[in-house]
């Protein structure tokens, strides 16, 4: 944590008691802390704990009432290389969740271009309320990292899920979370993430089920590794927030061809998990077609190949990554498609798999090498799917 710039948020919980433990713990490992606080935290600790401990100002308005001096929610979420805010209520959960913004920590994570924790503190029946399954999950697809509460006594006198993680237990989460590659510190990685639509006509497209949660989790993964990663990414309403990440957004194969074509050049690493259509209508009508027959027929033409081609230009020492989601044989198809394709490594997941495959957090793979090493993983969360990628292709660099 050594240099690292810490925003921490903190809010109305009575578990803000432990974010002067965590300031502290954060200051020591050597991070350089500010906090912000929401008006209600003001209940239960003191603005003057916390900046004592952080040795900084803790902020809880958007002005200074005595000077009119501006507190820049813009320049916060610039500085920090990470926002946590522990604890995290569900008032504040909900708001993040649905953009409202009626304070300075809520503008503040409105305005962060930095990864973004959430240590949750709540009673049981609130943890498990359907309100807050939803609001946690729109903010993982947000791209909002969570620190899943601890079990034991709460305010309420029950004994449950929903304490905040211990402030250890959160330091070590972000250590993870920051931990930075020497070998790939300034590297260019190259990732493709979720399908492409192919025009039928101006109102309908062919496409399929890939929601680009792999590629948007293996981005991260690369980026909180320390390389510079340019995410081309087909459409999908996930979002990513890291300062080493630049997003582009495509729709058709094309134009995911393109943006590859761009980039393969400069780039290190490329990691092509886009589901990109092996197909597209020859001629896409311009105008709506109409429900006039029985029948329709389509004529499809081939779409570029992407990983094919640009694995026929690779240079030495650049690494090629690809997927292959199957139905049968599949290390057998996997192995051809390494080959055919030119990848240093490819990721096998089957679809007979249950977990694996398209629109859900899990993923259970294997990972092949060109050395013909194979590693077979259980089921996993997708984002560790991604670090043990990351890992797999550290070790290809030192093999």
């Amino acid at each position: 944590m050594q240099g690292k710039k810490i925003l921490l948020g903190v809010t109305g919980s009575i578990a803000a008691y432990k974010s002067a433990l965590l300031v502290r713990l954060l200051v020591k490992s050597g991070a350089d802390v500010r906090v912000i606080m929401t008006p209600s935290a003001r209940d239960f600790i003191t603005p003057l704990t916390l900046a004592t401990l952080s040795k900084n100002p803790a902020l809880t308005e958007f002005s200074q009432a005595t000077t009119g001096e501006w507190n820049n929610h813009v320049q916060w979420g610039l500085w920090a290389d990470l926002l946590i805010i522990a604890p995290a209520s569900e008032n504040t959960l909900a708001k993040m969740a649905n953009g409202l913004c009626d304070n300075l920590l809520l503008a503040t994570y409105l305005s962060a271009r930095c990864p973004i924790v959430v240590a949750p503190a709540m009673d049981e029946d609130m943890w498990h309320h359907a309100a807050t399954r939803r609001n946690l999950t729109g903010l993982a697809n947000d791209g909002v990292r969570l620190v899943e509460p601890g079990d034991g006594e709460l305010a309420s006198g029950l004994i449950g899920r929903g304490r905040m993680a211990e402030p250890e237990a959160i330091i070590e989460f972000l250590q993870t979370l920051l931990v930075s590659h020497p070998s790939l510190v300034g590297k260019k990685v190259l990732v493709t993430a979720g399908p492409t639509q192919e025009a039928i006509d101006p109102v309908r497209f062919i496409s399929n089920h890939s929601t680009g949660k792999m590629g948007f989790a293996v981005a991260e993964e690369f980026a909180r590794a320390g390389a510079h990663v340019h995410l081309v990414a087909g459409p999908t309403t996930l979002q990513l927030r890291h300062p080493h990440v630049t997003v582009e957004r495509v729709q058709s194969a094309e134009q995911m061809w393109h943006a590859c074509d761009r980039q393969f050049h400069q780039t290190d690493i490329a990691v092509f998990s886009a589901a990109v259509a092996d197909y597209t209508p020859a001629a896409p009508a311009k105008q709506k077609i109409k429900k006039s027959t029985a029948s329709l027929t389509l004529e499809l033409a081939k779409t570029v190949d992407i990983a094919a081609t640009l694995g026929k230009r690779k240079r030495p020492g650049q690494i090629t990554v690809g997927f292959a989601l199957e139905t049968e044989h599949e290390e057998a198809h996997a192995r051809q498609k390494l080959e055919r394709k030119n990848f240093d490594l490819i990721v096998l997941n089957s679809l007979r798999d249950p977990g694996a495959g398209f629109g859900g957090d899990t993923n259970r793979v294997k990972i092949i090498n060109r050395l013909n090493e194979v590693q077979s993983f259980d089921l996993k969360l997708k984002r560790d799917v991604a670090r043990d990628l990351v890992q797999a292709v550290l070790a290809l660099q030192h093999a």
